[in-house]
């Protein structure tokens, strides 16, 4: 997982609300096991409408996606975040967001930031022509007119996007306390590795 720290570019000013999975990344897209690809299905339905923000060229890798309420709501597709990955999104933010959306992005490296309404919807405003910065280690989104906005964030998820740590990477950090717990095992008592030899056999 890429470690997440400053994340700065345009933003999709998407804006809307109780936007489930099935919009993220529809039902039929659901038959793949890889997470490539799926970008190309991202809010289809959306994007199947004129002038959706998300085909405007000068939009086109924008790292940001702002949207409204209740983000994410819906089934538990972890394709939806992978869909917005494979998108580009990085970040998300939005007033609120389903928890298992929530953890889903966050297990594969999205960023979620929620603010009030009023701080959103002047985001939405900033995003139609310039730049938006999140700044996970001061916890800080600001724009090039000196609009500041704080969030706040679970101390372990900031730590594991900060480091770029998914749940591989937090068991290798324990990679010498689980060897030394194994030696320890292996000498106090080894029939249990004996066992193990013959099932192995």
């Amino acid at each position: 997982m890429d470690k997440v720290t400053d994340i700065e570019g345009r933003a999709i000013p998407y804006g809307a609300k109780n936007v489930d999975t099935d919009v993220i990344i529809p039902a039929h897209w659901l038959k793949t096991i890889s997470r490539e690809g799926l970008g190309q299905g991202a809010f289809e339905t959306v994007r199947a409408q004129d002038g959706n923000v998300f085909d405007d060229p000068e939009l086109a890798g924008a790292p940001i996606l702002i949207a409204g309420d209740n983000f994410g709501c819906g089934s538990s597709r972890e394709h939806a975040a992978w869909a917005l990955l494979d998108l580009g999104i990085k970040a998300v933010i939005a007033p609120s967001f389903s928890d298992i959306f929530s953890g889903n992005a966050f297990k594969n490296g999205i960023l979620t930031v929620e603010l009030p309404q009023e701080q959103v919807d002047r985001l939405l405003e900033v995003a139609q022509t310039d730049p938006v910065n999140i700044d996970l280690e001061t916890q800080t989104v600001t724009t090039p007119f000196q609009d500041r906005f704080t969030f706040e964030v679970d101390p372990f998820r900031k730590h594991c996007l900060l480091q770029g740590l998914d749940e591989i990477g937090l068991t290798l950090e324990r990679d010498t306390a689980i060897t030394n717990y194994e030696s320890r095992q292996a000498r106090d008592m080894p029939w249990l590795a004996e066992g193990t030899r013959e099932r192995a056999a």
